[in-house]
């Protein structure tokens, strides 16, 4: 799934996405939708009875939900191009990609009920948009935090220096994240440890901005246990001590405490990467008006609270603050726009900068390239 999904790395460069037509209106329910999504996204009770937002949809739309689980954003791209889904939940190294490549339409944003309670600082970003035009609703974000055995660090951690020191304590006991897009990681580090790289974007790196950080990832890789695809898989690493200290996203603490695991997390006082993802319809959907009917359904507040506290993420919407345990929102920075500007989100690496630098920066595909390259 990397290799084709990285043929077509975005060059916008002055380029636009093809023109597509905004859906219209919405009519009524094909009976059926087929969903790319993030494990714990549209969870139907199946993984745990108490968790279930997709049967009461189904009974309200007679919409069936087929779920296929991606544990990559690279595989989300490869899924996409099939034509086969009508939707999905994607991140902002997956969006960009296919709004370029003209895999998913434009989205009318009249016709999404809660449109208008999302927050302001989600919208008409630059990886769920293009051209002034909405290509799907913010669903939620959260950062990749560091998470760590208390019995092996009970002083705590506050610097990612435990996953990229050569000498670190955890060394031969690290996880991972396995994706080209982890790069970014190193390139977060070295942003804050190596200011002569004069690093402003993770994600829009020069050559020897992006030499520099390939080298930390290859110097860190012998101290690398475990690349995880899911974060179902990093649990099980950490409850039997076989890891000491990794990136994990906040579910992944939430489940690996339930199974009692001594871990915690932390946000690093170098920052974080972290993901904003959006509810996209593909250009080819077969059931368009369940698509739309799935986004106004999973950006109500009872919905948004439920998907929130289950995987550990903030909500777009802040009004599901209203039904969330107390602390919950506090905990998340829900509608906290300066904790927003703190993440690093996720985006897909393109030629140009951005900047006055112009088209000097490594593209996506240069990165996942490099990434096989480092993991041998």
């Amino acid at each position: 799934m990397t290799a084709s999904a990285c043929d077509d790395s975005p060059d916008e460069q002055g380029s636009s996405p093809p023109r597509l037509p905004a859906q219209q209106s919405i009519g009524p329910g094909e009976g059926k939708l087929s969903l790319v999504v993030w494990a714990g996204y549209a969870e139907d009770g199946s993984t745990d009875r108490k968790v279930d937002w997709v049967t009461p949809f189904t009974r309200a739309t007679g919409c069936r939900v087929e779920a296929k689980i991606a544990d990559t954003s690279d595989a989300m791209v490869a899924l996409m191009r099939t034509g086969r889904y009508d939707g999905v939940s994607a991140s902002g190294d997956a969006s960009v990609r296919l709004i370029y490549n003209g895999d998913v339409a434009p989205v009318n944003t009249a016709l999404l009920s809660n449109y208008g309670d999302i927050a302001a600082y989600l919208k008409d970003q630059p990886y769920n948009s293009a051209g002034g035009q909405m290509y799907g609703v913010p669903h939620g974000y959260g950062a990749n935090m560091l998470m760590y055995r208390t019995d092996r660090f009970p002083q705590g951690l506050d610097s990612w220096k435990v996953m990229w020191d050569p000498k670190s304590p955890a060394a031969g006991n690290l996880a991972a994240y396995d994706s080209p897009i982890y790069i970014a990681d190193a390139a977060l580090y070295l942003k804050a440890h190596r200011p002569d790289l004069k690093i402003t974007d993770p994600y829009a790196l020069s050559e020897e901005q992006f030499a520099a950080a390939v080298d930390l990832l290859k110097k860190q890789r012998p101290n690398v246990v475990q690349y995880w695809h899911s974060y179902l898989d990093e649990i099980q690493s950490f409850k039997v001590g076989d890891i000491h200290a990794g990136t994990a996203w906040q579910v992944t603490a939430n489940l690996a405490r339930d199974a009692r695991a001594p871990v915690a997390t932390v946000i690093p006082r170098e920052g974080a990467t972290g993901w904003s993802d959006t509810w996209m319809v593909s250009s080819r959907a077969q059931h368009p008006n369940c698509m739309y009917r799935w986004m106004n359904w999973i950006t109500t507040p009872k919905v948004q609270a439920q998907v929130g506290q289950w995987f550990g993420q903030a909500p777009a919407n802040p009004k599901a603050c209203r039904y969330t345990a107390p602390g919950f929102c506090r905990d998340f920075h829900v509608g906290d726009a300066e904790f927003y500007r703190r993440i690093s989100f996720w985006k897909t690496p393109v030629r140009n900068c951005g900047d006055d630098r112009g088209d000097a920066c490594v593209d996506y595909a240069r990165w996942s390239q490099a990434w096989t390259q480092i993991k041998g």
